[in-house]
């Protein structure tokens, strides 16, 4: 017969390697979602992720990741995950020129192609996917060093989708107007 305390001792070591075995990482749930490990940076303090493909994930602070062009991460950054790609997010913005553009989504068109696109609204932005291989250091930043940038971005995404759907609607009204004097 095993005496009570070491047998309690064996069970407990047991389930505790058994529940953290079946808890993957954010980085190990990208992987597995055909997407890198690079894309969120290093520092998350927790994540969720549901059977939906919905995530969440937290920083201790917002921070810049430096690739070919800065990204900047949000304390809290959300989206939905589905193979090769994130939809609906929200927390990660891309800088151009000057200028910062949320990232509206993320996908990877084919691996082979070595490429990865992010929506930035009007355009996507490309990159090469190798430098999303690893989770990159973050350099801290405080909110209000950003704010002004990302707001003013913002407000030039939206400007430019309006106009670009503005001349649309001028090049489809000009076509029906040569079309309705024949």
């Amino acid at each position: 017969m095993i005496p009570l305390f070491p047998s309690i001792f064996l069970h407990l070591i047991l389930i505790f390697t058994v529940v953290n075995g079946e808890e993957d990482s954010i980085y190990e749930i990208l992987k597995a979602h055909g997407l890198p490990m690079g894309l969120l940076p290093k520092g998350i303090t927790r994540f969720d992720f549901d059977d939906t493909g919905r995530f969440e994930v937290h920083l201790d602070q917002a921070c810049n990741a430096k690739f070919e062009s800065e990204l900047h991460y949000d304390r809290n950054v959300s989206g939905t995950l589905s193979y090769g790609q994130i939809g609906a997010l929200s927390g990660i913005s891309a800088q151009e020129l000057f200028l910062w553009f949320p990232v509206k989504g993320i996908r990877v068109d084919v691996p082979s192609s070595g490429l990865i696109y992010f929506d930035v609204g009007v355009v996507s932005k490309q990159f090469s996917l190798s430098l999303f291989e690893t989770p990159r250091d973050c350099m801290v930043v405080r909110d209000s060093e950003l704010g002004n940038s990302i707001r003013d971005g913002e407000l030039l995404a939206e400007a430019m989708a309006k106009s670009q759907s503005g001349k649309l609607r001028y090049e489809l009204d000009q076509d029906s107007f040569g079309r309705s004097d024949m």
